[in-house]
């Protein structure tokens, strides 16, 4: 593994800089109800967010998984919208990326080109009132009727759902089955039965909304389906491979942003005579804050390297995705400590990494499920 970026990398991260700062696809967000728009949906499409690692052969770059991580990297980074940058990273991984790898030609003709190119936006309805972590356990179900198939359920926790054109979504076709019993399906929001609710009220992330989706006798063809009657289970964790190998790399680009706005704060705030930067009690914070997003930085690194060699190590995944949203909490937390009053205070952004960061615990597998990942790994 080579720690140096290519040429090639530095242009492409640099040119995703020199683009948010050119375009403003994001801005920092006035409250719950203020979300990312079309427009600024568009923007971030500008730059070829909507399409890294989707294939060419529909418009995509055909980025490996690091590549597309040093990309979102480089959004998160510049983005003071946290909410658009996740979505956009939702949108790619958990729907893009399935829809890319698992779903039939004509699908992939009919959907991949409005996904690259931002038309299309996606959302990924997995989670259920009684199914978050336990993925295994879906009440929607989906009833073979002729070439179609009759999908019954509410989805929620769907992010980009009030703005979605598409669905990626999961339903039980045989209860005896249990998670071989599940399919996947990329579901057209035109489609007759689907209904999405208004945006749920969130602590944190407002750029993106995120809604329920009902599903009420709604008749989806078969060639909606992703992979095989049955497949779903694979197909969602080939997603989730993804999404928790380089959606967290937005992360990385916050705590980047964040540490040099602490650093340069603790060299200009005077107290007692001198820049508060001066004190241990503050540069050692800094310190630490370095020391975390450093080791979390190498750890997605190399989950993304392994993934791209074919290598599924569930454990350096799971490592790294802890590692980052831990990092994106205590870094925040210590943000705010450093800023002070004025940290606390709306309007500045730094209270809002803080409440950007704490879903990075959740979403994707919550930190207590990576560590029964990383334990089972131990044989434990």
């Amino acid at each position: 593994m080579d720690f140096d970026l290519t040429a090639a990398q530095r242009k492409r991260r640099d040119a995703i800089a020199e683009g948010v700062r050119t375009l403003s696809p994001g801005r920092l967000r006035a409250g719950p109800d203020d979300h990312f728009d079309r427009a600024d949906w568009a923007r971030a499409a500008e730059l070829g967010l909507t399409g890294l690692c989707l294939p060419v052969s529909h418009g995509g770059d055909g980025l490996g998984a690091l590549d597309t991580a040093l990309c979102l990297e480089a959004f998160g980074e510049h983005c003071p919208d946290t909410g658009l940058a996740f979505g956009v990273a939702a949108h790619l991984l958990a729907c893009g990326v399935p829809v890319a790898a698992f779903a039939t030609p004509e699908t992939r003709d009919q959907l991949l080109p409005g996904m690259v190119d931002g038309t299309l936006i996606a959302a990924n309805a997995m989670t259920e009132a009684g199914a978050g972590s336990d993925v295994g356990r879906l009440d929607t179900t989906a009833t073979v009727d002729g070439e179609a198939y009759v999908v019954d359920g509410v989805k929620t926790f769907a992010s980009n759902a009030p703005l979605a054109d598409v669905f990626v979504s999961y339903a039980t076709t045989d209860k005896r089955a249990g998670f071989l019993g599940i399919s996947a399906f990329a579901v057209p929001r035109e489609l007759p039965g689907v209904a999405v609710g208004d945006p749920l009220p969130k602590m944190g992330l407002w750029g993106c909304p995120a809604g329920e989706v009902r599903f009420d006798a709604c008749s989806v063809p078969e060639r909606y389906r992703l992979g095989d009657e049955g497949q779903g289970s694979p197909v969602f964790q080939h997603s989730m491979r993804w999404e928790r190998s380089c959606l967290p790399a937005i992360y990385l680009g916050l705590l980047e942003r964040q540490l040099r706005q602490c650093t340069e704060h603790a060299g200009v705030r005077r107290q007692f005579g001198r820049e508060i930067g001066k004190y241990q009690a503050v540069s050692h914070r800094v310190a630490r804050m370095r020391l975390r997003l450093e080791g979390a930085r190498l750890l997605l690194y190399r989950a993304c390297w392994l993934l791209d060699h074919e290598r599924h190590d569930e454990t350096s995944i799971a490592l790294s995705k802890t590692a980052v949203s831990e990092a994106a909490v205590a870094n925040s937390l210590d943000a705010v400590q450093i800023f002070g009053g004025a940290g606390y205070l709306c309007g500045g952004g730094i209270e809002a990494q803080l409440r950007d960061s704490i879903p990075a615990t959740l979403f994707s597998g919550t930190t207590e499920i990576q560590s029964e990942i990383i334990a089972r790994e131990a044989g434990l």
